[in-house]
């Protein structure tokens, strides 16, 4: 325990690294801070730097582990990394969807350009999908209900944080050589995208089944 004085010259004790802005929340803050930095190498036109915006798309998949082992670990988790985390995770991942739409042959890879419109209308879902679950949220949340995270969702997030690294080395290998192995990472990462948009669908059809009691209030 640490003591501090007031401006009355009275002492208090507070609990060393436990204060809003602790090292979990440091993380989440620089994971926010992450996402224009990836998306800005996204769109840099030099040699390789797709792999450099892979490589800060990994260091802030990074923090967001890293910050909820220690938040639990340490007894830090606060009402801020609550807010914070989940808005991190998902802007992160969105984003990386949302460029990606950008650069047509990610999502084209050798078939027409009704691929496009498919990966389009999947984005839409996604982001449709986190859209009302965090309505949905807010909503148990006035009602005093805490909506904990299924599996669906945790391996729906996994999924797609996977499948936009695969994307990402795909694209990367395609830079500099026209090599078969460049469309082969391609398509397992279009096959990923398929799945992780898939359990986009089915988690969140899942929460609101689980928890329709919520709206009936």
């Amino acid at each position: 325990m640490n003591e501090q004085q007031d401006n009355n010259g009275k002492f208090y004790k507070f609990a060393a690294g436990k204060g809003v802005m602790n090292l979990p929340n440091k993380l989440t803050i620089s994971r926010v801070v992450l996402i224009p930095i990836f998306i800005l190498f996204f769109y840099l036109n030099f040699t390789a730097h797709y792999f450099v915006a892979l490589g800060v798309f990994c260091i802030a998949g990074l923090t967001d582990a890293l910050d909820g082992i220690i938040a639990r670990k340490y007894n830090l988790v606060t009402n801020l990394g609550k807010f914070l985390d989940p808005i991190a995770d998902k802007v992160l991942v969105l984003s990386g969807f949302v460029v990606f739409l950008t650069v047509p042959t990610i999502f084209t890879a050798n078939l027409d350009n009704w691929a496009l419109i498919v990966a389009g209308c999947g984005v839409a879902l996604i982001l449709a999908r986190e859209i009302i679950v965090s309505g949905f949220r807010m909503v148990a949340a006035s009602a005093h209900i805490v909506i904990a995270a299924d599996k669906i969702g945790k391996y729906k997030t996994v999924t797609q944080d996977i499948c936009i690294i695969v994307l990402l080395i795909g694209v990367g290998i395609a830079e500099f050589t026209d090599h078969l192995a460049g469309q082969i990472v391609n398509y397992i990462g279009l096959v990923l995208f398929m799945l992780s948009v898939l359990l986009t669908v089915i988690s969140g059809i899942n929460y609101i089944a689980k928890n329709i009691a919520v709206l009936k209030q």
